[in-house]
């Protein structure tokens, strides 16, 4: 529908209520439990956030006010309905999704991130996604074993 044809005071004001939407990864949707729990909190957080912008007044400020809350509950129905929940591994001999590994770079940095789904991937608090490079690397390897070559060598030192 045209601009001209709505009650938008222009056609940036339109443009900002219309957004795409978040790409949705071609690689299986794994998660953790915990995982899950902050996918269904954060869709809860949007239903909220959309819920209160259908209350303002001003169309305008509704619309702008509604865009991402929508854009994000469409996002989150569809992480949550192809998640798998993935068990906690059982063992700590080799890397598996969901666990802890410790690993040495080769300029001697000592780094520990779990490996996660990838909307629970956060490398700042100590997680990284199942696709990364790095997780795919140490994925089925055990205390000892290098991966990479070069200056990208990782010694795995623990696996919790």
């Amino acid at each position: 529908m045209s601009v001209a044809f709505t009650k938008e005071e222009s056609a940036e004001t339109a443009s900002e209520t219309l957004l795409p939407d978040r790409p949705i990864s071609p690689h299986p949707n794994l998660v953790t439990e915990a995982g899950r729990k902050a996918l269904e909190r954060q869709l809860q957080e949007a239903r909220e956030a959309y819920e209160t912008a259908q209350q303002l007044d001003d169309v305008n400020e509704r619309r702008r006010q509604s865009a991402v809350p929508l854009r994000d509950t469409r996002y989150l129905t569809e992480r949550l309905r192809t998640a798998q929940v993935v068990p906690d591994p059982v063992s700590t001999e080799t890397v598996a999704f969901g666990s802890t590994v410790t690993f040495r770079r080769a300029d001697g940095r000592v780094q520990t991130y779990r490996i996660v789904g990838e909307d629970e991937a956060d490398p700042k608090a100590g997680s990284i996604s199942f696709v990364s490079p790095v997780a795919r690397s140490l994925m089925g390897k055990a205390v000892g074993d290098v991966v990479g070559s070069g200056a990208q060598e990782l010694e795995i030192v623990a696996i919790a």
